[in-house]
């Protein structure tokens, strides 16, 4: 697919703070994954929390934190307060099915 300078240079630099934190390339898991996103804005304006899984499971596919994002199985998505610049939170764990959830 198509991805814009902006949306390259935002790969570049999730892939630069993954390898950060981890302090080593990821090893790319094939595993069932829940997902949890904490979205700091940079500002109060209005946004859509849905409008930025996409990209960010994108960047996270391309820095080999998994396969393919289809892995996440559960995701749960919030907004943090206002911080200048915005950040996002990802907390990555194990799927672990709840009674009643489909495969």
């Amino acid at each position: 697919s198509l991805i814009s300078a902006a949306g390259r240079k935002f790969q570049s630099a999730a892939c630069a703070a993954i390898v950060e934190q981890l302090r080593r390339l990821p090893k790319p898991t094939s595993a069932p994954a829940s997902v949890e996103i904490v979205l700091f804005p940079p500002d109060n304006r209005i946004r859509d929390l849905d409008n930025y899984n996409k990209a960010l499971f994108d960047a996270l596919t391309h820095a080999g934190v998994w396969e393919d994002d289809s892995q996440v199985k559960r995701m749960l998505v919030e907004w943090g307060p206002v911080i200048p610049e915005g950040k996002v939170e990802i907390t990555i764990s194990k799927y672990e099915k709840t009674a009643g959830a489909a495969a």
